[in-house]
């Protein structure tokens, strides 16, 4: 098998990457004001008219699009990947961990800090005590894994009012997907639930006798067994949704705030092209990873390059709320080590079987 197409795809991608670079981030969250008033379709088209930016923006098109249909078509073995798929599945069942991790941390840090969910969407934690320790009670419990489903079932409640008190609380919607998937994994181990459950439930302990909850935690672990396997389906379409608001709403619909992030930063200076070209070029790569990650498209790769985003996002944008984005970096890892999972294209396609003994497995 010729491994250059692979490599050509990478090169094409990590050329996207780069023109979408710390543009990829929460405008709202280093911006003031909404920016100047432009017509969006009026301000892509204008950006679209300047030759070398048509130029740009057709090269890199045509050059993903042919180099995916030839690694389609070709579906190489590569045995590195063979190797790191086999190691991640042996992760799977720290994923849990990685959830509660990447919803814990910031929930502590929004109640110390005084926002609901999103730093844009403040309260006074001196005249709201109960909000402060509503969040910081969440964030702790999650990060111990005690009572996870029934927390997690809180969280989602608490996301519902949020968004009823201010919608901008839709900033951060990267926590329902991550409140849903924990809601059918529960703490996962290591955890306080699995460490009790494990006491409760063997003869003779002391603990078990006064512990009132372990049948139903044991109930709920069965209940919810059949449900796993679309975890992944959750989380990743999650991710995606978030990255096409992003792209979306949040570039090319207000292009005039997206263009404050580029001024602010001097982008420009970074990658020498057209301001404009910064923003639309930034909207579309993030649509185009959520449109990828939404149908389950070479997933883990998808996954990678959005952890890449994140990354250069909060080196390029000093002053970025890191903790606003630790959820989508546990998400990410999350994707990245189950896969694409089921209702995807990786799961239909798969790649050839390696042996008469081996099944086709996941194209990702």
């Amino acid at each position: 098998m010729d491994t250059r197409v692979p490599s050509f795809v990478g090169t094409a991608v990590l050329a996207l990457t780069l023109l979408s670079r710390p543009a990829a981030a929460h405008v709202d969250y280093v911006t003031d004001g909404p920016g100047e008033a432009l017509d969006a379709v009026a301000f892509a088209i204008s950006v679209l008219s300047n030759p070398v930016n048509a130029a740009v923006f057709g090269v890199s098109g045509a050059a993903v699009t042919v180099g995916l249909a030839a690694y389609l078509w070709v579906r190489p073995t590569i045995a590195d990947i063979v190797i790191l798929r086999d190691v991640l599945v042996g992760y799977a069942d720290l994923v849990p961990w990685m959830l509660r991790l990447s919803v814990g941390l910031p929930l502590v840090g929004a109640g110390f800090q005084g926002y609901l969910f999103a730093p844009t969407v403040t309260f006074d934690p001196a005249t709201s005590p109960a909000v402060r320790i509503l969040f910081i009670g969440l964030g702790f419990t999650l990060l111990f894994g005690l009572a996870t489903r029934i927390v997690t079932a809180v969280g989602l409640v608490t996301y519902g009012w949020a968004l009823s008190v201010d919608f901008g609380v839709i900033l951060a919607m990267e926590y329902v997907p991550a409140f849903l998937a924990l809601l059918i994994l529960g703490g996962g181990r290591p955890s306080a639930d699995h460490m009790l459950q494990q006491v409760a439930s063997t003869d003779g302990t002391y603990y078990g006798r006064i512990d009132p909850v372990h049948h139903l935690k044991g109930f709920l672990d069965s209940v919810t067994t059949s449900y796993r396997a679309y975890v992944p389906v959750i989380v990743r379409v999650g991710m995606g949704v978030t990255f096409i608001y992003l792209g979306l709403f949040q570039k090319l619909a207000e292009p005039g705030q997206a263009l404050l992030v580029v001024e602010k930063y001097d982008l420009t200076a970074v990658v020498p092209v057209d301001p404009g070209m910064w923003v639309l070029g930034a909207g579309l790569t993030e649509m185009l990873v959520g449109l990828v990650l939404i149908f389950g498209f070479m997933t883990r790769g998808a996954a990678a390059v959005s952890f890449v985003l994140f990354t250069t996002t909060l080196f390029g944008l000093p002053d970025d709320p890191v903790l606003a984005h630790i959820t989508l970096f546990g998400m990410a890892s999350a994707v990245f080590t189950m896969g694409a999972g089921p209702l995807s294209f990786d799961d239909w396609f798969g790649r050839p079987a390696q042996s008469d003994r081996e099944t086709v497995v996941s194209a990702d």
